[in-house]
């Protein structure tokens, strides 16, 4: 796992809180009193209420290398990106970080609240670890990239969350880090401020800055990240590239919602036996091109009595954007009973990418209730002769030729003798 080329190592961490504030201040006052005599504090060793926010995680980050954590809420990422940047102590493991690090983790963090955003700009910069000159020396470019001219004298207390992200964006990327660590407050900037901030992290990348990104936008993370953790319960569950990784917390955002609507699966009424995904030859489907022939055929079985619903077919992109759904007419079927229904699609009609098919059964009301569902990757190779930059999602051909000039008003039919134009 060890690299020449690493900016940040982190081995083994480890970072445990206690679920309750009375224990958790006896439990400090302990510690505090085993250090003052000299005794390692138990760091190793759950105590009472006391758990495991981050458990055993292990990760390089190479330079020029975009490294993703991905996870649903709690799941121990902004614990991790906080351990990196010095905010919290490990209790066990240890990191390494070859550089200077910059950082935007929480909204307003590093920002005096009565400070004018002038003086926080120094603040937030010796935070950073730049000196007084280096941050004389950027200050014109943070003003302008930050984009808060008219209020660079107004108290930061005042500002909008979107302000207090692009000053604190501005002073972190000025600061040229070795390792940039970035949490999902970008989201809260507008979408031309989004771009800007993506291009400038780019550029580091460009320069051999490692980056560290935590978001909930799938899409964010399959178009920028070069390698994904995906993190369940403080603990790393999968580990690859970006595309895998995403499918496998789809999977598992899946399972939570199964769980949460149906504590035991006997209740689930209608569950696939299998669902295949098959070109036009019938063999399975790899890697297709955006005029692509698909059939979905999908066995179903019912536990129910009596089954009546509807299925769904869907596209959607790897963070589940639905490009476009179809239904079926309506589907009935007795308990035991199994059925293999078929959904063809003449032209898949994608541009090149990965994408998601999304094979659901409905109930039969109105609002058509997802009660069981299976997804499948689909990759979508674009034609050779296309720009591997996308453009849009859709794909449809087009084409195109030189046309003749329109006549010219000299070109035209002589006109008979005696008449006129009008």
């Amino acid at each position: 796992m060890r690299s020449i080329e690493a900016a940040l190592r982190a081995e083994r961490l480890g970072k445990k809180f206690s679920r309750s504030l009375k224990h958790s201040v006896r439990y400090a006052l302990r510690d505090i009193a085993r250090n003052a005599l000299g005794l390692p504090a138990p760091s190793d060793t759950l105590r009472p209420e006391e758990f495991w926010a981050v458990d055993g995680v292990s990760f390089e980050v190479r330079r020029g290398e975009v490294l993703g954590l991905i996870g649903a809420n709690g799941s121990g990422k902004t614990t991790t990106l906080k351990l990196l940047n010095g905010i919290l102590m490990p209790d066990r493991g240890r990191i390494e970080v070859l550089g200077r690090v910059g950082a935007l983790i929480e909204v307003g963090a590093g920002f005096h609240p009565m400070l004018s955003g002038r003086e926080n700009i120094y603040v937030n910069g010796a935070i950073l670890g730049m000196s007084k000159r280096e941050v004389d020396h950027q200050f014109d470019s943070i003003v302008a990239f930050a984009e808060i001219g008219d209020f660079l004298d107004t108290p930061v207390r005042f500002y909008s969350s979107g302000m207090y992200v692009r000053l604190g964006f501005a002073v972190a990327v000025h600061a040229n880090p070795d390792v940039l660590l970035v949490d999902e407050v970008l989201a809260v900037g507008d979408a031309r401020f989004y771009g800007k901030s993506q291009n400038r992290i780019r550029q580091l990348l460009e320069e051999g800055a490692a980056v560290v990104l935590v978001s909930h936008s799938m899409w964010l993370i399959q178009t920028f990240c070069t390698r994904v953790l995906l993190m369940e319960r403080g603990r790393v569950k999968h580990e690859g590239d970006p595309t895998s990784c995403i499918y496998e917390y789809n999977k598992l955002a899946e399972v939570e919602d199964w769980v949460a609507e149906y504590s035991d699966a006997a209740q689930i009424p209608v569950v696939f036996r299998d669902v295949r995904v098959e070109d036009a030859a019938g063999a399975p489907a790899g890697e297709l091109r955006p005029d692509s022939f698909v059939r979905v055929r999908a066995l179903c079985r019912t536990t129910a009595r009596e089954f009546r619903g509807r299925l769904l077919l869907r596209l959607q992109t790897m963070d589940g954007y639905p490009l476009y759904t179809s239904y079926s007419h309506e589907i009935r079927f007795r308990e035991g009973e199994e059925r293999e229904y078929v959904a063809e699609i003449p032209s898949i009609a994608l541009t090149g990418g990965q994408y998601r098919l999304h094979f659901a059964i409905c109930g039969p009301g109105v609002e058509r209730e997802v009660l069981y569902s299976r997804d499948t990757p689909v990759d979508v190779a674009p034609y050779p002769d296309t720009p591997s930059t996308r453009v849009g999602l859709f794909h449809n051909r087009v084409e195109w030729h030189e046309g003749a000039p329109a006549p010219s008003e000299s070109a035209a039919e002589p006109l008979e003798p005696g008449t006129h134009r009008c």
